[in-house]
């Protein structure tokens, strides 16, 4: 089995740019507190940097 990324959204998207919104609907992220579990990919670690400073991310075995 393939790693995986827990991400959570500790902070809120009100000011933020629009791809960065647009970036954590794609995560699958709504509000703060959200969590969602992905594969850990390139796509998916792009993601993740985009919107580093709204979310926290662990890795999951």
């Amino acid at each position: 089995m393939a790693a995986q990324l827990k991400v959570t959204q500790i902070k809120s998207v009100i000011s933020e740019k629009q791809n960065q919104r647009d970036t954590l609907r794609s995560l699958g992220l709504k509000r703060i507190g959200d969590i969602v579990v992905r594969e850990d990919t390139p796509a998916n670690r792009g993601y993740v940097r985009t919107v580093a400073h709204l979310v926290t991310v662990e890795e999951i075995d």
